[in-house]
This record gives C-alpha cells, structure tokens and sequence, in this order.
C-alpha cells in the first residue's frame, strides 16, 4: 500500500513539475470549485479532497483542458480538437465517458424520475376516484376552495413553509400534512403530494440537462478519452477505434503539443 502511494507520489510530483514548466500554476490544496479538478486559462486546481486513485486521471484530465484551450477549442463542435465532426467521435466518446465515469449516465438520476412519475400517476388515481374529471395542469378548484382559509394552500407552491401566528411562527409541511390537517380529505393531501412530485420532477429534469449538457460538450469528452487513455488503452481502442486512429494520426504528428511528453511521463504508449 506505501509502495502504491509513494509510486502515486512520485508520479504527481513530476507530473506538477511538468505542468509548471509550461508556465501552468497548480494548486493541489483547494476545493477545486467543488470538482475534483478545475482548470482555467493556466490554472489546474485539484481537489484536498481527492481520492488517492483519482489523483493521476485528473491530473491528465484537466491538462487536456489545457491542451483544447490552446487548439482555441470550443463547446460546439470536434473541428479543433479532431480537425473532424464526423458522428462517430461523439458516439465513441460517449461510450468512453460512460466506461470512465459511472456516474455520466445518470442512471440514479433517471431512477428517481421514474419513481417519482410513478408517484404522481399514484396521487392522480386517488384524486379521480372522486373527481373523475381533474388534470394535472390546470387548476384544481374543489381544493381552491377548500383551502381558501387555510394555510394548506401555501404548500401548493412549497413542500414546507412557516407562517406568522399571533407572535410566533408554526411549520407546515408535506411530510406531516396528515397530521397538520387532520380534517383535509385524502384527494386533496394526494393534490399537494402530487404538486410536490411535479416540482420535484422539475428539479431533476434540470439537474439531466444540465449535466448531459456538461458531459457532452466535445472539451469533457476528449478530457476523459485522456483519462480512458491512462486507465485502460486497450479498453478505449476496443470501444473508440476510430477515433482512436484518428487521434493517434494527430498525437504523431505533434498536433497535441505537450501531451506527448506527458504521456511519456505516464508511460502511455500511442
């Protein structure tokens, strides 16, 4: 184990060492932005936090963020970074980041959002054993009604909320609305679970985009091809064989400048 991690050491010191040569500032004791490493302009952050098998890939990682920052690269197109934008690179690249890192396919993510459309339809069905004719997206006036001088209507835009009573404040909330409104008919507590459902489904949906818009940009794909390159070269030669070849043409001819000595470094062999 001290073997490995002096080997681990070893290897980070000259790969820093290497970074810095090229005018790079790197930083190894700050949070990274919440990452396990962030790059800007010529700037590598990682992560205090970082898991010791971590430390190395990201390293690589955020220096193919260098190397695309200076081919001018954008998140738009595989033009600069492949001199190419045929489909097979994004379809190749998609299936390395998935084999770098489990958690680009988002399948938690869209676990929770089957659970949760599953839960809705449950709500739904209870709202119409009495009221046949109710939609999810439109206004639900027996409930409108119904809550007109309550403080359960405040949940319908909120899963818990405090409200000013005489000089002090009571909470409300989704989880204990049985209890906080004993008197309120079961459609209308599934009504305000269903709302929550609906807006947490929202949150998530957000949460998808966002990340697939993260993971699919063509620098965060390349970035972790790199990676794939260190864990596993024959891995990536089996999944991504065209572009593959069509980065090792470029990696020879010197198209990456810097990345040749860093994969020497590694002991990556193109």
């Amino acid at each position: 184990m001290d073997c490995t991690r002096n080997k681990i050491n070893d290897l980070k010191k000259q790969i820093i060492d290497f970074f810095v040569s090229l005018g790079i500032d790197v930083h190894t004791s700050t949070k990274a932005l919440g990452h396990q490493g962030f790059f800007r302009v010529n700037r590598i952050d990682i992560s205090r936090d970082i898991s010791e098998n971590r430390i190395i890939p990201t390293l690589l990682h955020e220096f193919s963020h260098f190397i695309t920052f200076k081919l001018k690269a954008k998140c738009t197109d595989f033009i600069p970074i492949f001199k190419c934008n045929d489909n097979y690179i994004y379809d190749e690249l998609i299936k390395i980041t998935n084999f770098v890192d489990e958690n680009s396919t988002l399948e938690k993510l869209y676990i929770q959002k089957d659970n949760i459309k599953n839960t809705i339809k449950y709500h739904e069905k209870i709202i119409k054993t009495k009221y046949p004719e109710f939609k999810r997206n439109e206004k639900f006036k027996p409930f409108l009604k119904h809550t007109k001088n309550s403080n359960a209507k405040y949940l319908l835009k909120h899963d818990a909320i405090k409200v000013l009573h005489w000089f002090t404040y009571k909470t409300y909330s989704i989880i204990n609305i049985e209890n906080e409104f004993p008197d309120m008919p079961e459609e209308f507590i599934s009504y305000l679970k269903l709302k929550s459902c609906q807006r947490k489904q929202s949150s998530i949906s957000r949460k998808i985009n966002k990340l697939n818009k993260y993971y699919n940009t063509p620098t965060e794909l390349f970035a972790r091809f790199i990676e794939g390159l260190y864990l596993d070269k024959e891995k990536v030669m089996a999944i991504a064989p065209r572009t593959y070849t069509l980065f090792k043409g470029l990696y020879e001819s010197g198209y990456y400048k810097h990345l040749n000595k860093l994969f020497e470094i590694v002991n990556i062999n193109i």
